[in-house]
């Protein structure tokens, strides 16, 4: 009896571990496909479409943090089957670059792991069809998730990264850690001159 009870943990075991180490696999080659496209595209110096016609799962370009040594592909929309594989944009949230906020968001034990070191000051760059985009971290905070006031729109270009906290939380963590983050000087807007043409236009 034992051993047929032996058997079938091991054969549930061995279901699970090749079900997590396919969805890894699956994960890996999102990534590298999108990072893909995305230098492609920057390559050939395509125009850009709207956001409002970027399908969910669609490319929205590559966030990365160097000190923090992140670099992850960001997908339109923010489901499970999306941020499994890549980072989120909250769809209905302005593009990173152009005026509003941009929210992005991305599971605490992947791919936003290492939010947990971020600092202000911090450089976070996001790069889209239409080019890199620099902030620096102005702020961190923690929520509860019905704090929906971190998603409110912005007349200047803001970007907004979340996820879930405490970050080494077992379960459904309780918290949300929200970095606000800026335009660098060089990079800001100037609403006098209007959105850049080689922005997105205005359209999660």
């Amino acid at each position: 009896m034992i051993t047929w009870i032996q058997r079938l943990l091991f054969a549930a075991g061995f279901v699970i571990l090749g079900y997590c180490g396919a969805d890894w696999l699956n994960s890996i080659l999102r990534q590298a496909d999108g990072n893909r496209e995305l230098d492609h595209i920057l390559s050939d110096k395509a125009v850009p479409i709207p956001a409002a016609a970027i399908p969910d799962g669609g490319l929205i370009g590559r966030v990365e943090i160097p000190k923090l040594h992140l670099s992850a592909v960001v997908f339109q929309g923010a489901d499970s089957s999306i941020l499994n594989h890549g980072v989120g944009h909250l769809a209905g949230s302005a593009l990173p670059g152009q005026p509003g906020n941009a929210v992005l968001a991305a599971h605490r034990d992947t791919f936003f792991r290492s939010l947990r070191n971020i600092q202000s000051g911090d450089t976070v760059t996001v790069t889209t069809k239409s080019g890199p985009h620099s902030y620096r971290v102005s702020s961190t905070e923690v929520v509860d998730p019905t704090e929906t006031s971190v998603l409110a729109r912005t007349v200047e270009p803001t970007l907004t990264l979340i996820t879930c906290y405490p970050f080494y939380y077992v379960g459904h963590a309780p918290k949300r850690f929200i970095v606000h983050a800026e335009p660098r000087e060089e990079d800001a807007w100037d609403p006098r001159a209007g959105p850049s043409a080689s922005l997105f236009r205005a359209s999660r």
